[in-house]
C-alpha cells in the first residue's frame, strides 16, 4: 500500500498530482473514516484550484453520508478553533500551507481541533487505496452543505480574548503584517486592530498567484518586509505562510528571527502568565539548542520531539499539557487557546509581550544566546539518507546525540541536525555555531562525511 500523507497532510500539484479525481476518492476515504452521519466543517485558503478540490472532496464526503458544513475561506487555525466549539465531528482544510503556488493539499482535523493522529492517516490511506465506495439509498443524498458564516469572527474574538487588550491599547504599538496574499489577510490585521495596534499591511490582498512573495516565510522571502518595519517605525513585524498557522516575527530593527527564538521568548512570557501549567515546552529537534540553554535555568523543561506540528500537539495532549509548543519554522501553540499552530494568536502574543515588558523587541531578542544558523538540503533517496545518518552519527560519536528524528549532534557551542525530509526526496541539514566561520566549517565537515558515505 502506498502513502498519501506527508509531514502535514496530503500535498500535490493542482490538476497534476492533486486532481479532482483524487480529491473525490480521498473524500470518500475521509467520509468512511468519520462515518455516516458525521458533521464535518470544511474550509480552504486562497490557492488556485481550491474551490475545485473542495467541491470534489465534498462530493466524496456526501457520497459516504457525511453532513458537510462550509466555513468558506479562512486560516487553518480558524477552522480548527471552530470545530470543537461548535461540536463538529471533524474538519477538512484545503491548503498546501507554505508550498509553492502550484501546490494544493488536504489536512484532516479531528473533533478536538487537532490534525488526526499519524496512525489514523493510515486508516484513511487504506480506505483510499482499496477504492472504498459506499452504496447508500438515494434518500441518503438529500443533505446539502450548509454555510457557517460566523466562523472567522468567532475565531478573531477568541484570539483577542486571550490577551489583556486594554494593556496592549495603552502601549500604542505599530506593526507591519505580511499576509503572503492569502487568508492571513482575513484575520491577523483585524485581531491587531481590535487590540489597538496600528497596522501597516503588505501582501494582504487575496491572490492565488502569490505575487508579493512565496508562501513560505523565510529570511529571503521577508527581506522587503524586514526593511519596511524600521522604516515605518513599527515595533514589530509578522510574516505568515499560506494558511496563516505560522508566523515569523521581525524586530523593530528589521531582524527576521526564527520561530525557535520567538517561541522561546513567548514561552517564558506564557509561563509567567499561567503559573498553573506544567513547567515544560515541546519543540521539534530542528529547533536551536538555545531553547534549552535559555529556558532550563528558568525552571522550564524542554521536551524534544520529532519534526511535525501534529506530533507536538498530540504529545502535549497526551502528557497533560504544557506552557507552549513551537517550531523553528514559526509555528507556535498557545496551549490555553488551542494546541495547534496559530499565526494570529502568535502576533497578538507578541503585542502583549511588548506591552508588558515595555522594551523594544530587538532588546528582548538580544538577551537570547547568540548562534549563527545555516540551513541547507541535499537531494538524495531514502536509502542514501539512511547511509548519511549513520555516517554522521559515527563521526560525532563522542557527542550528545538526539535520535528521535534523524540525528542531532550537540556539542559545546554548536549543534547540527541531519534528517530526511518528510515531503521531498532530500536530506535536510540544519546547524548552528557561535560564529559564522565555525558554522561554515561545521557544514563543510558534515558535507564531507556525507559525500564520503555516498561515494
Amino acid at each position: 500500500m502506498g502513502r498519501l500523507f506527508g509531514t502535514d497532510g496530503v500535498r500535490g500539484v493542482t490538476g497534476e498530482t492533486l486532481t479532482p479525481e483524487l480529491a473525490l476518492r480521498l473524500g470518500r476515504a475521509i467520509g468512511a473514516y468519520f462515518g455516516r452521519g458525521a458533521r464535518i466543517l470544511v474550509g480552504r485558503d486562497v490557492r488556485a484550484g481550491g474551490a475545485m478540490i473542495r467541491e470534489a472532496l465534498v462530493s466524496g464526503l456526501l457520497a459516504e453520508g457525511v453532513k458537510v458544513y462550509d466555513a468558506g475561506m479562512l486560516p487553518t487555525p480558524a477552522l480548527q478553533y471552530n470545530i470543537p466549539r461548535l461540536g463538529f465531528d471533524g474538519g477538512v482544510m484545503i491548503t498546501a500551507s507554505h508550498n509553492p503556488p502550484e501546490y494544493n493539499g488536504v489536512k484532516v482535523i479531528a473533533a478536538d481541533g487537532i490534525e488526526i493522529p499519524r496512525e489514523d492517516e493510515g486508516i484513511i490511506e487504506e480506505y483510499y487505496f482499496k477504492g472504498h465506495a459506499s452504496r447508500l439509498p438515494w434518500r441518503s443524498y438529500t443533505y446539502d452543505p450548509l454555510m457557517v458564516a460566523d466562523a472567522l469572527e468567532r475565531y478573531v474574538d477568541g484570539v483577542v480574548s486571550m490577551v489583556d487588550a486594554d494593556k496592549v491599547r495603552r502601549a500604542s504599538l505599530r506593526a507591519v503584517v505580511d499576509c503572503a496574499n492569502s487568508v492571513g489577510s482575513l484575520a491577523t490585521p483585524k485581531v491587531l486592530d481590535r487590540l489597538g495596534v496600528r497596522v501597516l499591511t503588505l501582501n494582504c490582498n487575496l491572490d492565488p498567484n502569490f505575487p508579493g512573495r512565496e508562501p513560505e516565510p523565510t529570511v529571503d522571502s521577508l527581506s522587503l518586509t524586514a526593511k519596511v518595519v524600521p522604516l515605518s517605525n513599527a515595533d514589530f513585524g509578522v510574516g505568515h505562510d499560506g494558511d496563516a498557522d505560522r508566523a515569523i516575527v521581525i524586530t523593530d530593527k528589521g531582524e527576521v528571527i526564527w520561530g525557535d527564538r520567538s517561541g522561546t521568548l513567548l514561552a517564558e512570557f506564557a509561563g509567567e502568565l499561567y503559573r498553573e501549567l506544567p513547567r515544560r515546552v515541546y519543540t521539534g529537534v530542528s529547533s536551536s539548542m538555545l531553547v534549552e540553554e535559555y529556558l532550563k535555568p528558568r525552571g522550564i523543561e524542554v521536551v524534544w520531539t520529532p519534526v511535525g506540528s501534529v506530533i507536538i500537539s498530540r504529545m502535549i495532549q497526551r502528557d497533560g499539557g504544557a506552557i507552549a509548543g513551537f517550531e523553528e519554522n514559526g509555528g507556535y501553540m498557545h496551549v490555553p487557546h488551542q494546541i495547534v499552530r496559530d499565526g494570529a494568536m502568535k502576533a497578538a502574543l507578541i503585542a502583549y509581550l511588548l506591552a508588558e515588558r515595555r522594551e523594544p523587541l530587538s532588546r528582548l531578542v538580544d538577551r537570547l544566546p547568540r548562534y549563527y544558523p545555516i540551513k541547507t538540503k541535499i537531494p538524495m533517496s531514502r536509502d542514501q539518507a539512511s547511509c548519511a545518518l549513520r555516517a554522521v552519527s559515527e563521526a560525532f560519536s563522542e557527542y550528545r546525540q538526539i535520535t528521535i528524528d534523524g540525528v542531532k549532534i550537540v556539542g559545546d557551542g554548536f549543534w547540527v541536525l541531519v534528517r530526511p525530509s518528510g515531503t521531498e526526496p532530500v536530506l535536510r541539514i540544519m546547524l548552528e555555531a557561535k560564529t559564522r566561520g565555525d558554522a561554515e566549517s561545521l557544514l563543510s565537515k558534515v558535507k564531507s562525511i556525507i559525500s564520503e558515505c555516498l561515494g
